[in-house]
């Protein structure tokens, strides 16, 4: 049997549209001799559709589109994942299911079990759990049916499970006849280093109960999470024999009879997981615009290499025709950073223009200087000319209809290094979730063929412009320091006395730490990030801004 593995990026809410899409790839399937179909987990509605699912219109609306594909589909099986309703009177009142159809009947309904609730999920607040793990016959074959997080909990690979049962191990047990093939549908987001662990979770159940996978995943961007795809089969060795394209839609075939497939997957690289992230943002970066109803965006360009990172992403995602850099030069900014900024803007083929902002910062230092008087500047002057900066951006924004994307790394949003209003204004923060030193690789590999970001960009240290002179390490610790700092307290959740154990000094620990802690009210009214390491700012990482807890050193 030739079973067709379709990846879909669904546009939440959008039934007509994701039905629409779904439709086409069947027809394909269908042409290519396929007798089933495997589509991702809430396939309809797209994931996650959050406290829409607290409406009883969008619930009435989902069962619609549901109900006319399953009418308008004929001559192939389709495994669909969609929102269900749970028709016991106690429990949440909606389950997120794998629903098996053909020709106009449902033959098998099988609910996720394992729902998870930890970083970006919140499942358990809108799903009840199913109670059994399902197989269903199809056209000879015995299939396992698991959805997602269900196929996350096998004791070989988590030495700590979060779940007191294991789906795939209960289906197992359980079926009445051999299971034939373990399926898993799945809306999985991206993060570096994850592709490997799946495929390690994969690769174990087929060798631990000898049996051919198949998974099949969501792509696309939606709000901060990336969905990158990379569907597959896997033979009862682990071997992979079918993969289809990584970060944008795709399907590809499986054939059980011989057990080979289509292979879709891009070459290896040597700077892998860069590429990666970089198809990941581009991709988070054009989805989240054209989802939202914008096509054109506003960066300001100040010489450094996060401006130049993000106008770089933002023109392969959009086009160069819909991306407008803006400089803005101030009394501080270096002759050299402007000129980085217009070479930039050229290699990119964007619109590009210089705004001087010295006038608008003096007019400002004149109104406040009675209420300033006897006060020596500091970095209340440096805020007024990232906020000048933002406003500029955001005015030329809501006059031409653009999105402003601002330019943060994730480094300096940590730790506080940007202005409230200024530098932090826009309405998508593409690089957020990127510490400065990837930043560095990133920039270094849109660079790996020809030269698009200005060396001279790369290779000067970074700096603010905003006093004479100055320079990010002034104010902060070297950034190669900084980001293991950061990653050892925020995404491996290591205490400030193991991090000095690493080696760190005591003083630059419990600073950056200081930092972290008194800039969350910050991090809460920035622009929605998107997200590509284990633990980003946003939806995932849920502090108190008011809190007095010190960890003892």
């Amino acid at each position: 049997m030739k079973i067709a593995l379709i990846q879909t990026n669904p546009v939440i809410g959008d039934f007509a549209g994701n039905i629409e899409t779904i439709s086409r790839r069947l027809d394909k399937a269908k042409e290519k001799g396929c007798a089933l179909a495997i589509l991702p987990e809430l396939a309809i509605s797209g994931y996650p559709p959050q406290d829409l699912l607290e409406r009883p219109a969008f619930l009435d609306d989902h069962d619609r589109a549901f109900d006319n594909l399953v009418k308008q589909t004929s001559g192939i099986g389709v495994l669909c994942g969609l929102v269900t309703r749970n028709l016991e009177h106690i429990g949440k009142p909606l389950c997120n299911s794998a629903v098996l159809f053909c020709d106009q009947e449902i033959i098998a309904t099988s609910s996720k079990r394992l729902l998870p609730t930890y970083d970006v999920f919140d499942e358990s607040r809108y799903f009840e759990p199913g109670q059994q793990s399902n197989t269903v016959q199809f056209k000879g074959l015995n299939l396992g049916l698991t959805i997602c997080e269900d196929i996350w909990n096998d004791k070989n690979i988590f030495s700590r499970r979060l779940y007191q049962v294991d789906p795939v191990g209960a289906l197992l047990a359980g079926a009445k006849e051999h299971v034939d093939l373990l399926i898993n549908i799945a809306a999985s987001p991206f993060n570096l280093g994850k592709a490997e662990i799946k495929r390690e979770i994969f690769a174990n159940i087929c060798n631990k109960y000898g049996l051919p996978l198949i998974y099949v995943n969501q792509v696309g961007g939606q709000d901060s999470l990336i969905f990158d795809g990379a569907s597959l089969a896997m033979d009862q060795t682990g071997k992979v024999v079918a993969r289809a394209a990584r970060f944008k839609e795709d399907l590809v075939v499986i054939d059980t009879d011989t057990w080979q497939g289509d292979d879709h997957s891009n070459p290896k690289q040597d700077n892998q997981e860069t590429a990666d992230v970089y198809r990941a943002l581009r991709l988070g970066t054009s989805d989240y615009l054209r989802k939202c109803g914008f096509s054109k965006v506003i960066i300001g360009l100040s010489g450094g290499v996060d401006s130049a990172l993000t106008a770089t992403i933002a023109t392969h995602a959009l086009g160069q025709q819909n991306v407008l850099g803006v400089a803005m030069p101030s009394p501080y900014s270096s002759p050299g950073s402007i000129e980085d900024a217009e070479q930039l803007a050229k290699n990119l083929g964007i619109e590009f223009r210089i705004i001087p902002i010295a006038d608008i910062f003096n007019k400002y230092l004149d109104t406040l200087a009675p209420i300033f008087a006897g006060q020596e500047p500091d970095v209340t002057e440096q805020n007024i000319q990232a906020r000048i900066r933002g406003n500029l951006l955001m005015a030329i924004a809501n006059r031409q209809g653009r999105l402003v994307l601002s330019t943060g790394n994730k480094s300096e949003m940590a730790v506080g290094y940007c202005t409230l209003y200024g530098d932090m204004s826009g309405g998508l923060a593409v690089i957020s979730d990127v510490p400065k030193q990837l930043v560095y690789e990133l920039c270094r590999y849109i660079n790996h063929k020809h030269e698009i970001i200005p060396w001279s960009t790369i290779d000067k240290p970074p700096s603010a412009e905003l006093a004479p002179n100055q320079k990010d390490e002034d104010d902060l610790p070297p950034y190669p320091i900084l980001d293991q700092i950061l990653a050892a307290y925020l995404e491996d959740n290591l205490s400030s006395r193991e991090i000095i154990a690493m080696g760190f000094d005591r003083q630059v620990v419990e600073d950056v730490l200081r930092r972290i802690r008194i800039n969350e009210y910050k991090r809460k009214q920035a622009p929605m990030g998107l997200k590509v390491t284990t633990k980003a700012f946003g939806y995932g990482r849920r502090y108190p801004t008011a809190e007095r807890y010190r960890e003892g050193l």
